[in-house]
């Protein structure tokens, strides 16, 4: 730092189901080094200790030893309203990590447990937290509140934060720089495992579609998205479901994996491809759901000035991205179907020349929006 380009770069995908993987990039002497190891990983916790001995040892190893890092950044899901940017790590904001467990039940503990191993391992560096909600904390009350009593608020916290908030940040600040205007007007789709959609107005979140935790809104690889609380009710009271198993069902047995058979797009893009009829409707609920928000963000916003398409599906799913934009030139979304299909990775347009609303492709760089605010936390 500051420079941006990475001295390495990495993924573990498919934690915890089969076909676990890992993939590792060395970059050295302007040359790519690509290292892939597949074998099941049970969990995050075991995924980065394999990162860390990819990091040390070998041919390709980066570091000679965890002494050499500064700085660890760490994203993490929820910070409630206690944090509004980047924070060292202390026993206190860890204590406050732990306490939200139950608004991020698939992402909190394990950013919890990431950040002890990495505390354990970098002994010496400065273990710091970037939050998702962060970036959420300028939608304005009539947004955040939620129309219960207001003892709820004031008591427990409950209302609207907002997560992929460093992503959001990072593609919507990309997307003002490409449309090179003073008043902007943007909708940014996070299409990962978790998804969540955000108007933002002059670099400024307003609205977001994930709520008290990272559940509500659109459809995901696990998660439900919106469903009517009645059906929880109906659960408990005819069914006889708990808490627990109601927590299970909506956040880890729904979504794509619930409706279509598996959390993963590329999966049920396969089963789409031999007539799965399943995996076929999961994928209409999907974009149903998108186009939905990106109604509603419109009026919100009182026009569009570009939608970007960002994360795993938004960036490598083209097909995706064509469901969305399909019937929306009412609202001036035009999508060039030649462009779509020929993103190759890099920030690209991919609307009509004609349209009314720029229509973008922005990869995500979380990993460097995170390094970037460690670093000027520390500078």
């Amino acid at each position: 730092m500051p420079e941006k380009t990475p001295v390495c770069s990495g993924l573990v995908e498919r934690i915890g189901i089969e076909g676990s993987f890992i993939k590792h990039t060395v970059y050295r002497n302007n040359e790519k080094h690509s290292i892939e190891q597949s074998g099941f990983i049970a969990n995050h916790g075991e995924g980065l200790k394999q990162v860390l001995a990819l990091l040390t040892e070998g041919e390709y190893a980066v570091i000679a030893s965890p002494d050499d890092i500064a700085a660890v950044g760490h994203r993490v899901v929820h910070g409630g309203e206690h944090f509004t940017g980047a924070t060292l790590i202390t026993d206190g904001v860890k204590h406050q990590i732990k306490k939200l467990f139950s608004l991020a039940p698939l992402h909190n503990p394990v950013n919890y447990k990431c950040i002890e191993v990495a505390e354990q391992t970098f002994v010496n560096a400065k273990q710091i937290a970037v939050f998702d909600t962060a970036f959420h904390q300028t939608i304005p009350e009539q947004a955040y509140r939620y129309a219960i009593p207001e003892w709820y608020y004031k008591e427990h916290g409950i209302r609207v934060y907002g997560f992929h908030g460093t992503s959001h940040k990072y593609v919507s600040e990309q997307a003002i720089k490409w449309l090179n205007k003073v008043d902007t007007k943007i909708i940014s789709i996070h299409l990962g495992n978790g998804c969540s959609i955000t108007a933002i107005r002059n670099g400024k979140s307003i609205d977001t579609s994930m709520g008290f935790g990272p559940l509500s809104g659109l459809m995901m690889g696990t998660r439900s998205g919106d469903i009517d609380p009645s059906v929880i009710f109906h659960l408990m009271e005819h069914s006889g479901y708990t808490l627990e198993q109601l927590s299970t069902l909506v956040n880890k047995q729904s979504g794509l994996l619930g409706v279509g058979g598996s959390s993963d797009m590329r999966d049920i893009r396969k089963m789409v491809s031999e007539g799965n009829t399943a995996a076929i409707l999961a994928l209409k609920l999907y974009a149903y759901r998108i186009k939905k928000f990106i109604g509603a963000y419109a009026a919100i916003l009182n026009g569009i000035d570009a939608i970007v398409f960002t994360a795993g599906v938004g960036e490598n799913d083209s097909n995706m991205r064509e469901s969305v934009c399909s019937a929306l030139d009412y609202l001036g979304i035009e999508l060039d179907s030649d462009q779509n299909t020929a993103y190759n990775g890099e920030l690209k347009e991919i609307n009509k020349a004609d349209s009314k609303v720029k229509i973008l492709v922005i990869p995500t760089n979380e990993e460097y929006e995170i390094a970037h605010q460690c670093f000027e936390l520390i500078d």
